[in-house]
């Protein structure tokens, strides 16, 4: 076997002439593969001795007859060697006492310390141990190695890791090497326990020879091989180079893998495992490079470097990179250097794959000159591609990581390969990106005028094979994209944008200077790409078909985004709406991330100008014609399927164009107003055909592949369109979205896919006939999904008029209502005019008016100009009420809107404002104010019609229907124990039409006093029938909140107000009886007791007659309050009583007995005996006023006594 080559250092010196073990016979004695070892030579088989002559005089555990006969051959084969003798002699010695004396020795050195002369195992030397060792028989042999071996190995545990080494002539002379190397092996094989073996390898390293000592060591034991590599690599250096030790180690090691070469690469795993020897990885990989030599695929060496580097493992990275640093700081940079020899390769390698360098005259010795002849414009072949993208990654990171400074010799290699042309092929794109970043990164590779102009002439060879190179090689992200991107960021001195772009392509974060850039810059601003240059060429680039996040790289959004963001397009006058649309049309999902911002900064570029100099240099926006033409075919509703010819991601991105289009031209109103500039908005009429709710539901369903394109829809829906996010809504979409969907899909059949429009509106034409038809369809299209009923929209509202007829079944009206709101989850604004138009009054002879969304969204109140029969048809009722919510929501937006588009019409002129400073703001806050006050009317408006159809009409009263029947029904699930006749009674009236209704009404008013209390303060400082009040508190849950506020209305001077207020609160107590509910019952009462001394004789009728009753629900919430309510009532009779003179006689009795019962309430049953106050059957027609408000007090403390003493 021979000696290693060039990089051994130290050792190579010392064991010249020495014969190591061999490949093939290392792996016979791993095998003990006895006929191989046969075929040995005799100076190879003498290296294994020991481990032989053991193997055949030993007993083996081994009793099988296969091994009997490898024996027999064994024995044979050492018989003719003359050598056995004295290793079978070395084999006799008594071990046992042998191992007690070394172990007394170890005792007495570590007593006396470790640099005694004392010696157990050897008495006084009377000569050189190589001549003791001479004429010693085989046990003092044994001794004399031994106690050798054991000083070295003591005196490496006390070094504390620091090397030394040690002189020895029992290990340095070359007559006896081979006797010493046999008794070695037999010491470590017999006392393993007094020497491991890998305290045996480290000490080895100490001596002269100690490599092939341990070579032979371990071929002897060879199960040992990877225990002692992995021992010497952890007990290894971190820079193996540094030191003498570090390289003795390295070069150890490599001698091990050269004996056992299979073994090598997982020796290199141990060294990157351990982050130790960074040289003897290098080393091997040579090595091994050297053995597997591959012509064209990327080299061993390339990927062992590349993954220390660019690997995740940020601790190796920092481990290897300090190899390089140190490397090149090191004076002695020749041919013995691991690294030098790494960079040898590595430039060898790149010039193998230059096509027209002759690099069959270079060779391996360190005094030959390379002698490259490189063309300029020379080609890179096919098989190459890949390697050179691998070698310029690697170089990058050796440059950029490692900070390897290349010399001028691998500058001027790595500059021709990089300026190399590739063939177009998708590795051919990839190889030139990463060359045109790493010239980015590296510029001082081109350091004459000479490589400049080869510089300048490759990159304009890049831009003019650009388009060649995309439709050849099939692939979207070319790297003329990235020329157009990085002319354009140093247009605008983004150079960061410069240093994040090529960090991503090549895939490493290095260290760019920005200043670095500087000669780039000019070539690129000045020579190659003009600004001007670069918004023409960039207009011409074909969009990207079927963009989507799935295609990566520099693609040709990015180039246009960066020039939108530096305004080239509108500083040189260059139309890019066309591109831009054309690129929106051709999106799929998932969404490419680019798409959104580059709306959002092309719709900037439209709104804002370049320069306030020049204020009409802004971008065109894209048409509506353009805009219909990518919804057409789900405008109308025609086609239950999306048109083809646009993708769904499409239609989504115009929609968010749009939609953000109109709310920025709404928030820089102000600012394009004093430019004096107008952009046009896009027309109601426009946004009506759009299908908005649709395809929000369609995106909902791919939030994942949309990105963030569905949040940013949402927020611009909230904002601008409300009535199309109402929770209701959207609870009612999960229903339909959810399982029940799944299930009805599962029953659809046959007869429910063939039904069109028309069969319904026959079915319709027949209903006062027959119900059954159009029944049986209506539950076949339940079954159908939203998108499916949208031709079905217009038959079903044309006709609910039909519906209010009597005689149509609940269940027909049920089933519309249910149409109607999957409908509402696709097509909620065109199917409310439907709606709307549909329920209006028929009247004769006066022909109907056709309103559109925008009369309806001034004047929400239009919805309930209906029919007067939907008011008694639940089903349509919650239609109705569902649409007035909808559009009292939009009709906020609509005037937000509409004041913020006109906000400078009422600004006063220049001329105007002379001595008005200050004042500026006024006519705004006018405007405002006014809106606010006109929602505020509007909606307490709605709320007031909607009171007014709870009250029942006069056919209902006939019928006996009475409107407090909902807190009626409250208060007989508590207080009611009449017999089940008188239950069945209340249920019919309960459960009618109106009820319904009233339920309905008083949800909405809920959910509308929720959203804004002030609508619920407003409504009952306006007042509404008293009647209503047990309906309201009962049926509205959020009622309550007027406890806020009914403090300042009964300080309202209006005494029906008062009224209203005490009568109001009554019904609150008794609903909610909290604490402040209290509170405020005892300030009605004193209020009232305020009012009685104030109010004049017929104010004070008017006000206490319908207020008495109140005191009893005071009365009945809260018992504290008895005795000042009591006191009160008292006091009032006295003050009616001294105003009646003429009728003393009848008041005065009535006063005593009140004055009874207030101070002995226990004689309130005599009183109640008396026929006459208990029937109340007194003529009270013919009385004073003042006498009857008597006699209501009267009741009311009847009232209150027979209530606090019932219990009730």
């Amino acid at each position: 076997m021979k000696v290693l080559g060039a990089g051994s250092t130290v050792i190579m010196t010392e064991c010249t002439g020495l014969q190591f073990v061999s490949p093939f016979a290392f792996e016979s004695m791993q095998k003990v593969d006895v006929v191989r070892l046969s075929s040995l030579s005799d100076p190879e088989l003498r290296l294994l001795l020991p481990c032989l002559v053991r193997m055949a005089l030993c007993a083996p555990a081994d009793q099988s007859q296969s091994w009997a006969q490898d024996k027999k051959l064994i024995l044979r084969l050492l018989s003719g060697v003359e050598a056995v003798n004295s290793i079978v002699a070395l084999l006799s010695v008594d071990f046992h006492a042998l191992e007690q004396d070394a172990s007394k020795e170890q005792q007495l050195r570590h007593k006396l310390g470790g640099g005694s002369g004392e010696s157990i195992l050897v008495s006084q030397l009377q000569h050189g141990l190589t001549l003791e060792f001479e004429h010693s028989d085989s046990p003092r042999r044994l001794r004399l190695v031994l106690s050798e071996l054991l000083a070295i190995m003591n005196k490496v545990s006390e070094s504390n890791g620091e090397f030394f080494f040690k002189s020895s002539e029992l290990f340095e002379s070359p007559v006896y090497l081979e006797e010493a190397a046999d008794v070695l092996c037999i010491l470590q094989a017999e006392l393993p326990s007094l020497l491991p073996i890998v305290d045996v390898a480290e000490a080895l390293l100490h001596v002269r020879n100690g490599a092939w000592f341990l070579c032979l060591l371990v071929a002897n034991v060879p199960d040992s091989f990877n225990e002692v590599c992995r021992g010497l690599i952890k007990n290894g250096e971190r820079q193996d180079e540094e030191s003498l030790g570090g390289r003795r180690r390295t070069d150890a090691l490599r001698f091990l893998c050269k004996m056992n070469p299979s073994q090598a690469l997982k020796v290199r795993g141990m060294v990157v495992e351990e982050c130790h020897l960074p040289g003897l990885g290098v080393a091997l990989t040579l090595d091994h490079t050297k053995n597997e030599a591959c012509e064209d695929g990327v080299s061993d060496l390339v990927c062992f470097v590349s993954g220390l580097l660019l690997g995740t493992n940020a601790k190796v990275r920092t481990w290897f990179g300090t190899f390089i640093r140190n490397g090149q700081q090191r004076k002695r940079e020749t041919s013995s250097s691991v690294l030098w020899q790494m960079r040898r390769q590595l430039l060898l390698e790149l010039m193998g794959i230059l096509p027209t360098v002759r690099s069959t005259r270079i060779v391996e010795e360190a005094d030959v000159e390379l002698e490259p002849n490189v063309s300029v414009y020379s080609g890179l072949k096919e098989e190459h591609v890949v390697k050179a993208s691998a070698l310029l990654r690697l170089y990058c990171a050796l440059m950029g990581i490692a900070g390897l400074k290349p010399t001028e010799e691998e500058a001027e290699q790595l500059l021709q390969l990089m300026t190399s042309r590739p063939p177009a092929t998708p590795a051919g794109v990839r190889f030139v990106s990463l060359s045109f970043c790493m010239l980015l990164a590296f510029s001082t590779l081109v350091s004459t005028p000479e490589q400049e102009q080869l510089m300048v002439v490759w990159l304009s060879w890049m831009i003019k094979e650009e388009a060649y190179f995309e439709s050849t090689s099939g692939v979207s992200a070319s790297f003329g994209e990235m020329l157009l991107l990085v002319a354009m960021y140093f247009h605008s001195n983004q150079l960061s944008a410069i240093i994040d772009l090529v960090c991503s392509t090549l895939g490493m974060k290095i260290v760019i200077k920005p200043s670095s850039l500087s000669r780039m810059k000019t070539i690129f601003t000045q020579e190659i790409f003009t600004e001007q240059v670069v918004t023409a060429h960039a207009v011409r680039v074909p969009v990207t078909s079927n963009l989507s996040a799935n295609i990566t790289g520099f693609l040709p959004i990015h180039c246009i985004y960066q020039l939108l963001r530096s305004r080239s397009f509108t500083k040189h006058k260059v139309s890019i709406k066309d591109w831009i649309y054309r690129q929106l049309c051709e999106t799929s999902i998932p969404l490419h991330p680019q798409l959104i911002p580059l709306i959002d900064v092309y719709i900037n570029s439209i709104l804002t100008p370049a320069s306030k100099s020049n204020p009409e240099a802004t971008n065109q926006p894209v048409t509506e014609q353009e805009i219909l033409n990518v919804f057409q075919g789900v405008i109308g509703g025609d086609s239950i399927h999306l048109n083809q010819r646009f993708s769904i991601t499409a239609q989504l991105l115009v929609l968010y164009y749009v939609l953000s289009y109109e709310e920025a031209l709404l928030a820089n109103t102000k600012t394009l107003a004093a430019m004096q500039r107008k952009p046009k908005s896009y027309s109601s009429s426009l946004m009506d055909q759009i299908p908005i709710k649709f395809l929000i539901r369609q995106a909902q369903g791919l939030q994942q592949e949309l990105g963030g394109l569905h949040s940013a829809l949402l927020r611009l829906l909230a904002t601008n369109y409300p009535h199309l996010c109402i929770v209701d809504d959207w609870i009612c979409e999960e229903e339909i979205t959810g399982t029940d969907a799944l299930l009805r899909r599962m029953l659809l059949t046959n007869n429910a896919k063939n039904h069109s429009p028309k069969q319904l509106q026959e079915a319709f034409s027949a209903v006062p006939v027959s119900h059954t038809q159009v029944m049986q369809i209506l539950e076949h299209l339940t079954l159908l999904s939203a998108s499916e009923l949208i031709p079905y929209a217009e038959v079903l509202t044309s006709n609910m008029n039909q519906l209010l007829n009597s005689g149509v079944p609940r269940r027909i009206l049920q089933t519309v209502n249910k149409l109607w709101m999957v409908l509402n989850t696709v097509m909620p604004r065109r199917l409310w005019v439907m709606t709307v138009n549909a329920l209006q009054p028929s009247i004769k002879f006066v022909r109907q008016q056709k309103y559109i969304q925008n009369d309806l969204m001034i004047d929400p109140l239009i919805v309930l100009r209906c029919d007067q029969r939907v008011h008694r048809c639940p089903p349509l009722m919650d239609i109705t009420l569902h649409m007035l919510n909808g559009y009292l929501l939009a009709s906020k937006a609509y005037l937000s809107a509409h004041l913020k588009e006109t906000a400078e019409q009422d600004r006063p002129s220049q001329n105007n404002v002379i001595g008005l400073v200050g004042q500026t703001d006024a006519p705004e806050v006018t405007r405002e104010e006014l809106k606010n006050a006109l929602l505020a009317a509007q909606d307490s408006a709605a709320v007031q019609i909607l009171l007014e159809i709870c009250l029942p009409t006069e056919e209902e009263k006939a019928k006996g229907v009475n409107p407090d029947s909902l807190l009626r029904s409250t208060q007989s699930v508590i207080a009611t124990s009449t017999p089940n006749k008188g239950m069945e009674e209340g249920e019919d009236n309960f459960l009618c039409n109106l009820r319904e209704v009233q339920c309905l009404i008083c949800c909405l008013l809920h959910q509308m006093y929720i959203a804004d209390p002030n609508i619920a303060k407003l409504v009952h400082f306006q007042g509404y029938p008293c009647e209503l009040l047990p309906l309201t508190v009962a049926g509205i849950p959020s009622m309550h909140i007027c406890l806020d506020f009914i403090p300042e209305l009964i300080a309202q001077p209006e005494l029906e107000k008062q009224i209203f207020a005490i009568q109001l609160l009554s019904h609150l107590c008794i609903q909610y009886a909290l604490p402040k509910s209290l509170s405020v019952a005892r300030l009605a009462v004193n209020v009232m007791g305020t009012l009685l001394t104030v109010l004049t004789q017929a104010k004070r009728y008017a006000f206490f007659m319908p207020t008495l009753p109140s005191l009893v629900s005071f009365c009945r919430a809260f018992p504290p309050l008895y005795e000042d309510i009591m006191s009160l009532l008292i006091q009032i009779g006295q003050v009616c009583a001294s105003d009646v003179a003429t009728q003393t006689r009848d008041i005065d009795p009535i006063i005593t007995r009140l004055q009874q019962i207030k101070e002995k309430p226990s004689g309130w049953s005599e009183i109640c005996k008396d026929p006459f106050l208990k029937n109340g059957s007194r003529d009270t027609g013919s009385m004073d006023p003042d006498v009857q408000l008597c006699h209501c007090i009267e009741s009311t403390i009847i009232e209150i006594i027979n209530m606090s003493v019932g219990g009730i």
